[in-house]
């Protein structure tokens, strides 16, 4: 299964606790969750080319229900991960800190339902979502719903987005 980071070819997802001096992913009943390097083209999430790069993910996962096929249903996620983003036009790049919490939720249609605590990338394609066109840190606390079709709605109860395709523009 793979993760979503779009939350960006699957970025999502994320994750920051460590509360305590050992390692996040020694804990009993979490995995590694690791995020792939992604690119998009000029004018899919920002008017130019982007590559995103991990350069620090501790980011675990804990499947907490499965659906009857035995695929995870609902998952929490959590640890460091902090992502580079760059314009591969003009070298810019800046490092975005996507660690958030969130318990996703993967449902049958395809649909995905997170409730998040914290920072996470959200890339959004044009009409693709109720935020417009772009690389957004979304912080705070507050839920991305994406749609079977990919539409991401985000529901803000507390926070704030950083406009991306901005800081490296």
């Amino acid at each position: 299964m793979r993760r979503t980071l779009a939350v960006l070819p699957a970025l999502l997802a994320a994750s920051a606790l460590a509360a305590t001096a050992v390692p996040a992913h020694a804990e009993a009943g979490w995995e590694p969750a690791p995020s792939a390097p992604w690119d998009t083209a000029a004018g899919e999430r920002c008017d130019f080319p982007v590559h995103g790069e991990p350069v620090v993910d501790e980011v675990v996962r804990q499947v907490l229900e499965t659906h009857p096929d035995g695929t995870p249903k609902r998952v929490a996620y959590k640890g460091a991960l902090v992502v580079r983003l760059t314009n591969t036009a003009t070298g810019a790049s800046y490092d975005a800190d996507a660690g958030g919490r969130a318990l996703v939720e993967y449902r049958a249609d395809g649909s995905q339902f997170w409730d998040v605590r914290g920072p996470v990338l959200v890339g959004v394609a044009e009409n693709g979502g109720n935020l417009p066109r772009g690389l957004h840190l979304v912080d705070g606390v507050y839920t991305l719903h994406i749609g079977p079709d990919g539409y991401k709605t985000v529901t803000m109860q507390q926070g704030g987005r950083d406009d991306l395709c901005a800081r490296v523009d």
